[in-house]
């Protein structure tokens, strides 16, 4: 399988590209419909939303214009205020796809993290989390924070942040990165709308996506096999000795690559710190060894 699946990976777009494009296919002909998409922002750094405005193709106008009913985000719907938050309750009367960026913050029932105002009513991202996560057809963690708890979990974790899955303890589909791919999230979006469910490993990621690790296909991968490491940071071999992660990180970095395929962190001289790892970030330092 792993070889099937990086055949296409290796052609850059066209894993993403053939899903999103199939989905575009069978809403117009009525095949299936587009789904309404519940965007909450928890404690987190907006990271995973400015990444998805970064994908190329297919890019965020695709996205919301052929692929899905965006109806609640905070960050990027239309309206505000009480308008807002009444889009998100209608939207609960409906069939929808809940999104999660950020860990979910319980200290105080969540007050660490409100994300709207209500009838004199804070509404935290804990209770909105709950509200929705009853009734979505399907649940999306992206990002390491809301997949693990990542950085808003690590110690000593002031606002007892925890896992989407912690929280509402169903079935939830992690995309892990710090941020996640913009491909990964607009791929998966693209595959659990055109197909019942994706195959995911046991910690809940698609095998589209995190089916090997880094190590599996890295560029420097030759240097690791005849035991020829970087002893600083900047020289072209094996970083392994300095720290990096990448043999017990799984996603497909080595070929997706960033920023509209530029480039990713060890081509750039940097070791994987394992950020999309389910121990990040306290069970990956130091991220650096010298």
């Amino acid at each position: 399988m792993k070889n099937c699946l990086w055949e296409v990976i290796n052609n850059k777009n066209s894993l993403s590209k053939a899903l999103a494009e199939e989905v575009a296919v069978q809403i117009r002909f009525g095949k299936t419909k587009k789904p309404n998409v519940i965007w909450i922002e928890a404690t987190g750094c907006s990271g995973n939303t400015i990444s998805l405005m970064n994908a190329d193709y297919p890019d965020l106008i695709y996205l919301l214009d052929n692929m899905i009913n965006l109806k609640f985000s905070n960050s990027l719907m239309v309206c505000d205020g009480e308008r807002a938050f009444e889009s998100f309750l209608k939207t609960l009367k409906e069939d929808f796809i809940l999104v999660v960026e950020g860990a979910v913050s319980t200290k105080e029932d969540g007050l660490f993290n409100i994300i709207a105002n209500y009838k004199g009513n804070k509404i935290t991202a804990y209770d909105a989390i709950k509200m929705a996560g009853a009734k979505a057809k399907s649940i999306i963690a992206v990002g390491t924070c809301a997949s693990f708890g990542g950085v808003s979990k690590a110690y000593p974790n002031p606002s007892e942040a925890k896992s989407v899955k912690e929280v509402l303890q169903k079935d939830v589909i992690n995309l892990p990165g710090c941020p996640s791919h913009p491909e990964w999230i607009i791929g998966t979006l693209a595959y659990i709308i055109t197909n019942e469910k994706i195959e995911v490993d046991d910690l809940g990621r698609p095998l589209l996506f995190y089916g090997f690790t880094i190590h599996d296909f890295c560029e420097r991968r030759v240097y690791f096999n005849n035991r020829i490491f970087a002893k600083n940071i900047g020289e072209p071999w094996c970083m392994f000795k300095l720290g990096c992660r990448g043999p017990v990180t799984k996603t497909d970095c080595p070929k997706r690559r960033w920023n509209n395929k530029v480039n990713w962190p060890i081509g750039d001289n940097t070791p994987c710190i394992g950020c999309a790892n389910a121990y990040f970030p306290d069970g990956m330092e130091p991220f650096i060894r010298l």
